[in-house]
């Protein structure tokens, strides 16, 4: 439009460009998945993926060490419950070859003052043989307890500190 020449610029006036509507989650996400913002998210979102999947191989090798450690802990106390039993078994047949000796011993006895000699040597023998055999077998018994425990309790110890940290 040419002006005119009296007319002054303040009195011009030429339509003015109207103004764009965007929706506003439209605009959001064009913000979003372009320029800096883009990169950032992209790399928070990886980054992400790649803890929840170090998260689960640290949990999947724990779980497998918890599970050696019960194998080796059931290992242990097997091998211990038949160290324990043979033991048990060699006294008790100590005993039946004590109680038979002094059986033939009995029939070739002459008075009853000898019986009663041997029967009271045979129960003083068998009582001080099974309360030493008892305090073996116990002792015995806490050690293999202990060992059991022992891969067991290694792996608590390890879960305190592992997890422990995270708390």
């Amino acid at each position: 439009m040419a002006k005119k020449s009296g007319e002054t610029a303040a009195t011009v006036s030429e339509p003015a460009a109207e103004p764009v509507q965007v929706p506003a989650a439209e605009a959001a996400s064009s913000v979003i998945t372009t320029g800096p913002a883009a990169g950032a998210e992209k790399i928070q979102t990886q980054e992400q993926t790649n803890m929840a999947i170090k998260t689960a191989e640290d949990f999947v090798s724990f779980t497998q060490g918890n599970f050696e450690a019960v194998v080796k802990a059931g290992q242990i106390w097997a091998a211990g419950v038949q160290d324990l039993s043979k033991t048990f078994a060699a006294s008790a047949q100590a005993q039946v070859e004590e109680t038979m000796a002094t059986v033939k011993a009995l029939s070739g006895v002459k008075s009853l003052k000898d019986a009663v000699e041997l029967q009271t040597t045979l129960a003083r023998a068998s009582l001080e043989k099974a309360m030493t055999e008892t305090s073996k077998l116990t002792d015995a018994s806490v050690k293999l307890t202990e060992q059991t425990l022992a891969p067991l309790t290694a792996r608590v110890t390890l879960a305190v500190e592992k997890f422990g940290r995270a708390a």
